[in-house]
């Protein structure tokens, strides 16, 4: 099995039970987005609230960078340092996007593939029938072709039950085929949409007028400024998406615009919950506490070397840092004075 389709076997049964309640194609797509949506809010949250982060961090993370521009071994270091001491990490938001990216891959086998992942018919069988048709001549498909199976199902309807059941289907099969509803208000959803004007573009028109809002959005919603080729990933992302809405059947069109709303609603209400602007004043906040407190002196008691009284005195960080050293030495010593601290002396025999 192709890993980027390592979910198709799972979302492919959710289908199936849905389709099994209202019947249709078209709307089990719509449920099962709507579903799949309600199950990715909280990865949404997450993500929105990662990103709000980041946009607090990224005048940090922009300020070490240009100070050690010339030093990259000490700009690494500062970076490390920003990780461990403010909880910075970079790699916070990506799970959620790679997790929508398979979510999105999957839907993508389910769709090129019905007649096996939704009616239920056997590879092999799908496989047999592919050859015979090819045979007879009554179509060229190619089986790893993302259309196949929908136009092998479009064939098979137009076929009384001798005919389909000689391509090694059974008649249960057959009639599963044939009952198999994929019209929603007139378009074919196993129909591949082209760049001529009909029904079957629709869906993909409407994939990317709601892709280029959904980015806008997006990028509004996380308060950052991203800079060379990052501002251009998600785009290019959504168009690769939209390349795939013209190689497969219309179905998957469906499904991510469908999906590109639900993502639309949830931004809108993330972006609510983590306001980038909120969160950069409430952390750059703690941010100044945590370096005021660093910077305040605090008392600490010491031996006077001069006068050998202990006295109270108020110190820096970097004093108490020195402090802190001076007495682990002075433990070290003690502990260790009546060890042997000089090499022994070679003698030479007479």
């Amino acid at each position: 099995m192709n890993i980027f389709y390592l979910l198709s076997p799972l979302l492919a049964i959710i289908m199936r039970f849905i389709y099994g309640f209202v019947g249709n194609y078209g709307w089990s797509i719509i449920i099962f987005t709507v579903l799949i949506g309600f199950l990715r809010f909280p990865l949404a949250v997450k993500q929105q609230k990662s990103m709000a982060k980041m946009s607090v961090y990224q005048p940090l993370i922009a300020e070490i960078q240009k100070k050690y521009a010339n030093n990259r071994q000490k700009q690494n270091e500062e970076l490390m340092k920003l990780q461990e001491e403010y909880g910075y990490s970079p790699t916070a938001g990506c799970l959620p996007m790679f997790l929508n990216m398979f979510v999105m891959l999957g839907v993508v086998g389910v769709v090129a593939k019905p007649l096996e992942y939704i009616v239920g018919v056997g590879s092999d069988v799908i496989a047999s029938a592919i050859e015979q048709v090819n045979a007879l001549g009554l179509a060229t498909l190619n089986a790893a072709n993302y259309t196949s199976q929908s136009t092998l199902m479009q064939l098979v309807r137009g076929m009384d039950m001798a005919t389909a059941t000689s391509l090694g289907f059974t008649e249960a099969q057959v009639n599963a085929i044939q009952g198999f509803d994929m019209k929603f208000f007139g378009v074919d959803l196993a129909g591949t949409p082209s760049l001529a004007f009909n029904m079957l573009l629709i869906w993909p028109l409407l994939s990317i007028v709601t892709m280029c809002l959904l980015n806008v959005i997006t990028m509004r919603a996380s308060g950052q400024e991203m800079q060379g080729s990052m501002k251009w990933m998600p785009w290019i992302m959504s168009l690769m998406f939209v390349w795939i809405s013209f190689t497969i059947p219309v179905g998957f069109s469906m499904y991510y615009t469908i999906s590109n709303l639900m993502m639309f609603v949830q931004t809108l209400i993330t972006k609510k919950m983590y306001d980038p602007e909120k969160m950069k004043a409430q952390m750059q906040a703690e941010l100044e506490a945590k370096r005021a407190e660093r910077k305040k002196k605090k008392a600490v008691t010491v031996v006077d070397k001069a006068t050998g009284e202990t006295v109270t005195r108020e110190v820096g960080e970097a004093e108490m840092i020195r402090l802190r050293l001076e007495k682990a030495r002075a433990e070290d010593a003690e502990k260790y004075k009546d060890e042997r601290t000089t090499p022994l002396t070679n003698t030479k025999e007479g």
